[in-house]
């Protein structure tokens, strides 16, 4: 299995049972990859589901058994790829959780917050330490992170600019993601290891009640970019369809 594993790129895409998740890894499948279907261990029949429909358009997919938000399953999910590849050249957190739109940050369930933050920040730092050691095995190891531009503190303090109305958690969470990542980027420099995050749009997905203006297509290509740069690729950014995105 290793032996047949080696000759393609591994990746593994967080939330990647429906949306933009999915796209991704249909993209990066399409390219002759291998993609692991990252979907929480509560929803065997959307993950299974998702690799089946991935597989039937000729896609090497595999699931993945992971709950961002549970030490253990995070692991196993490591522990998985572990003995299927024994590396692991792309990692693609895009699983995220919405709060209520528009939420003052006057009112907002504290719960709320904990829970995005858990999910949308805290989660993309256990997964992405659990599979470091893999990534570091790669040749060509990239990370990205699903951000927003509703979590650039420069666009929303731009006068004129419109995300969407105020948002007491759901943006918050993207500028929480922003920064760790910024540190990430820092920690990383001088290795092979280029992370950065991608701005999707404003995206058709269940996430916004299906009010977005872009198709779950369009969203994920600025991803599938970003998991493809070349060795001497740009490190530490957030990016959108158009360029750079400012912090």
């Amino acid at each position: 299995m290793l032996a047949v594993m080696s000759e393609k790129a591994i990746a593994l895409v967080t939330g990647a049972n429906k949306g933009i998740g999915y796209e991704i890894a249909a993209m990066l499948g399409a390219l002759g990859w291998s993609v692991g279907v990252g979907v929480g261990a509560r929803d065997e029949r959307r993950r299974t589901d998702a690799v089946a429909k991935l597989r039937a358009a000729g896609a090497d997919a595999f699931g993945v058994p992971l709950d961002v938000t549970d030490d253990e399953s995070v692991s196993a999910a490591a522990r998985l790829i572990e003995e299927r590849a024994g590396r692991l050249d792309v990692l693609v957190n895009n699983a995220g959780v919405a709060g209520g739109w528009p939420e003052a940050p006057t009112t907002v369930d504290l719960e709320t917050v904990r829970r995005l933050v858990e999910t949308n920040v805290i989660g993309v730092i256990r997964v992405t330490n659990a599979m470091l050691p893999l990534l570091r095995r790669s040749a060509h190891p990239r990370i990205v992170n699903q951000s927003s531009h509703v979590g650039s503190l420069a666009l929303q303090t731009t006068p004129g600019v419109d995300l969407g109305g105020i948002s007491g958690a759901y943006a918050p969470t993207k500028t929480f993601l922003n920064a760790v990542t910024v540190q990430y980027a820092k920690e990383l420099s001088g290795t092979s290891i280029l992370i950065n995050n991608a701005c999707p749009g404003y995206v058709a997905t269940d996430l916004n009640g299906f009010s977005g203006t872009q198709t779950p297509e369009q969203g994920a290509a600025t991803a599938v970019r970003l998991a493809t740069l070349p060795d001497d690729g740009p490190t530490g950014q957030m990016f959108d369809d158009s360029g750079v995105v400012p912090w």
